[in-house]
């Protein structure tokens, strides 16, 4: 794993290969809540009729605004997935529960509008937070949790070299790890 991204400290942008990722601020929740015209705009992208991705509804967009209250949680919560170019559209949405806890664990997430999976995007997506998590000293373990059911999301993290570590939080939920040490 590679740590070679580009990031705009005042926009909070990472660049891969093929896509853009952009933190999410208040404002953009707000948007994506309440205006999604106003989101297309502000990001400068087409927004999918589609959209959300699953898993990112209201309830998640409601946990993003209550944390982003918080400036200093800009990069630990949502980062939306862009392709980039003047016909750019947003494909998905990634990011953090949160800020590292005291062991330095961080939990990442990430969902694909359904037109976009099975194309790499969201292994790409991960890459790139998994190196600007650890770009973070007191990050020393991002995690993951998921059913063992959703292979491509389990391939996903396997890709990012993530290995399995047992059970999740919940009942039926499985939890992957990579630890700072284990980075290629």
């Amino acid at each position: 794993m590679t740590n070679n991204y580009s990031q705009d400290l005042s926009l909070r942008l990472i660049k891969s290969r093929r896509l853009n990722l952009i933190a999410a601020t208040s404002e953009l929740i707000r948007l994506d809540v309440d205006d999604r015209k106003l989101l297309s705009e502000a990001l400068g992208v087409e927004i999918s009729e589609s959209w959300p991705p699953d898993l990112y509804g209201p309830q998640a967009m409601k946990f993003a605004l209550t944390q982003l209250g918080d400036i200093s949680e800009q990069g630990w919560s949502f980062w939306y997935l862009l392709t980039p170019g003047d016909a750019g559209d947003l494909i998905g949405i990634c990011g953090f529960k949160g800020r590292p806890d005291e062991a330095g664990s961080v939990e990442i997430g990430y969902s694909i509008l359904s037109n976009y999976q099975c194309l790499g995007y969201a292994t790409e997506a991960v890459a790139r937070l998994v190196g600007w998590a650890f770009s973070h000293n007191n990050v020393n373990e991002v995690c993951a949790e998921t059913l063992p059911h959703l292979i491509q999301s389990i391939r996903v993290l396997e890709k990012n070299g993530f290995v399995y570590t047992g059970a999740g939080s919940e009942t039926g939920v499985i939890r992957y790890a990579i630890t700072r040490s284990n980075l290629n």
